[in-house]
Formats: C-alpha cells, structure tokens, sequence
C-alpha cells in the first residue's frame, strides 16, 4: 500500500515585513471614524458648542446695548444736546483698553461705532 501525500499548493515567498510601530503612534495616525471621535475631538466640539453659545449671549447684550443707547441719544438730543458725547466715549475706550489691551480699544470702537453710528 503506497500512500500519497496530500497535494500542497505552492506558496509565494514571504514578503518582508515592517517593524511593528507602537500602538501609540499607530493609534494617532489612523483617522477616526465619524461616528467614534476621539477624546481630543469631543473636548473641541465641546467647546465649540460653548462658544457658540457664549457668541449668541455677546450678540444679544450688543444688540441690548444698541437698544440702551439709542434711548440715550434720543433723550440727550430731545433735550438739546449733541447725539455723541466724546467724553464719555473716551471712558469707554479706556475702559475696554485697560481690561483687554490694545485689542480692548478696537472692540470698543466698534461697539461705538454699532450703537451711535459712524461720526
């Protein structure tokens, strides 16, 4: 009785293979999926979203603000005076300058500029 042995198909030669990398480097530069963000992508959106919110409140006491001066210069030019009082705008801008900086001073004017109009 003579056996025969199985019938193995040829293989190809092995290919070298590459060092395996950390599974820290590796986690890093694969991207993620959608629908699983990573922990750094979900404080982002997170924060994000609360800054949207906090840039809905600043538009709504800008828009609060415009309201309050209009009333301010309504009275103050019923009254005989002037629509613009320099004075006081200068406190402001000094205001917004020590509290924020040069920057500070550019907000302020453009606050101005929103609630009085251009000069």
């Amino acid at each position: 009785m003579t056996t025969t042995a199985p019938a193995i198909a040829p293989t190809a030669p092995e290919a070298p293979t590459a060092p395996i990398a950390p599974i820290a480097a590796t986690a890093l530069s694969t991207p993620s999926t959608p629908s699983t963000p990573t922990a750094p992508e979900a404080a982002i959106a997170d924060a994000r979203e609360r800054i949207d919110t906090l840039d809905d409140r600043i538009i709504g006491l800008i828009q609060e603000r415009m309201a309050v001066s209009a009333v301010i210069q309504q009275t103050r030019i019923a009254s005989g005076g002037r629509r613009v009082h320099l004075s006081r705008e200068m406190e402001i801008l000094a205001r917004y300058r020590d509290a924020l900086g040069k920057p500070g001073t550019g907000l302020a004017m453009t606050l101005l500029e929103l609630c009085r109009g251009r000069i």
